[in-house]
């Protein structure tokens, strides 16, 4: 449960105040700004929000079953959590730095591609960044909400928007109506929000289930993150605190059923034998996740009154960790172009607003959804050009400097239209 006083209908709203955040509520029960969603993409924004002073309504919807994926978070991503104070001690000691990425051919194909590597300090960083799990950044981002004055915070979820009129209308699952200005809708792939705004998505599968767990090796990572391309997909191990790693290991549908149904030592040395024991020993196997992999983008990503973030707007193979950094950029952005427009004392929800939120992010995600996806198909297909063509691009990254650090910095973050928040 979300650590702030939760609101589930008007009678609560005079009883007396456990948190700050009851003082905003009025009679007519109307707020600038409502975030519908209670992934990091959602609570972020929220958060975002608070700090900006917004009048905001949050909704984080039904409790979420546990999550035991860890993220990479580049290092603009960093310094929003950092701009809402939530990147600390208590956070970062759960945390490992990124100081190289590196790509291994293990397809078996030939010619094999090089092993490519992207160190930090080529560009002047110590690290390009950081290795959350997923449970602790949620509950920090919860925990922050509870210092966010200006951010009421409802129970459960929202079962429909009417963008309508000059303002939109909130029902609740409570049934109580809020009137807000625009909404930031991140409440994920099924979204409510996105459906009541009128937006279509298109989504695409893929033959891959990814499974997710972390582990223990006796030979140190050196905070090395290691991508192993292999024909079924990418087997990703990325640093944790001491010697452990978290692994994002994609493979056949059938074939990570098979690879679910292993009990820890066999999977332990099944995991050995596809990393060629660049780990040492693997042990101490944590619990497993399994998730289908799929990709899928909205038609637009703001429309009547209501701005798209996070899987709302877009999903991404887990591949190349660049899925919630872009959530966190679509947070960032919005809140920033809410808040320009708030202390403009012009339209919050105005339609030129929406376009130049649709516009911003279009040039940020389509371009890198585009890439994962073609990576992702040429390491499945076995279409020879498109082999040749992945093996001479990582041949390229690894020989031509310039590029290569083009890319790391492109990977980092775009060259243009960074949120103000997520700028060094």
């Amino acid at each position: 449960m979300i650590g702030v006083a939760l609101c589930a209908n008007r009678t609560d709203l005079h009883r007396p105040p456990r948190s700050p955040i009851h003082t905003l509520m009025n009679e007519d029960v109307s707020y600038d700004l409502a975030v519908v969603g209670g992934g990091p993409a959602g609570l972020s924004a929220a958060c975002l929000a608070g700090v900006a002073g917004l009048r905001t309504a949050f909704w984080p919807g039904p409790e979420r079953a546990e999550d035991l994926r860890t993220t990479a978070l580049m290092l603009p991503a960093i310094r929003l959590l950092n701009h809402i104070g939530v990147w600390g001690d208590q956070l970062e000691s759960e945390c490992a730095p990124l100081a190289r990425l590196q790509i291994r051919d293990a397809t078996g194909r030939r010619p094999a591609a090089p092993t490519v590597t992207f160190d930090a300090t080529e560009i002047g960083q110590n690290e390009f960044g950081w290795n959350v799990p997923v449970a602790p950044l949620v509950e920090a981002l919860r925990s922050r909400l509870q210092g966010c004055a200006s951010v009421a915070v409802f129970e459960g979820g929202v079962s429909e928007l009417d963008c309508s009129s000059e303002t939109v209308l909130v029902r609740s699952e409570a049934n109580l109506p809020i009137k807000t200005k625009v909404v930031i809708a991140a409440d994920g792939q099924k979204s409510v929000c996105r459906k009541s705004a009128g937006i279509s998505v298109t989504r695409w599968e893929y033959p891959q289930t990814a499974i997710v767990t972390s582990f223990a090796h006796s030979k140190p990572h050196e905070n090395l993150s290691i991508e192993f391309h292999r024909k079924a997909g990418p087997l990703t191990t990325v640093p944790l605190p001491g010697d452990r790693s978290s692994l994002v290991w994609i493979e056949t549908d059938e074939d990570a059923a098979e690879l679910a149904a292993l009990d820890d030592a066999a999977f332990a040395r099944k995991l050995a034998s596809e990393t060629a024991k660049v780990f040492g020993q693997v042990s101490d196997i944590t619990k497993r996740g399994r998730f289908h992999i799929a990709g899928s983008v909205a038609r637009q990503f703001a429309k009547n009154r209501v701005l798209l973030v996070g899987e709302t707007a877009h999903v991404i193979p887990p591949i190349g960790a660049q899925g919630l950094n872009l959530s966190l950029r679509d947070a960032a952005l919005a809140v920033e172009l809410i808040g320009e427009a708030n202390a403009a004392g012009t339209d919050i929800g105005a339609n030129t607003l929406m376009k130049a939120y649709d516009q911003r992010r279009r040039v940020d995600v389509f371009p890198r959804q585009l890439a994962i996806d073609v990576l992702n198909r040429t390491l499945i297909s076995s279409f020879l050009p498109f082999q040749g063509a992945r093996s001479l691009g990582l041949a390229a990254l690894q020989a031509i400097g310039p590029l290569r650090r083009s890319i790391m910095q492109e990977g980092l973050a775009p060259k243009q239209g960074l949120p103000k928040v997520m700028e060094a």
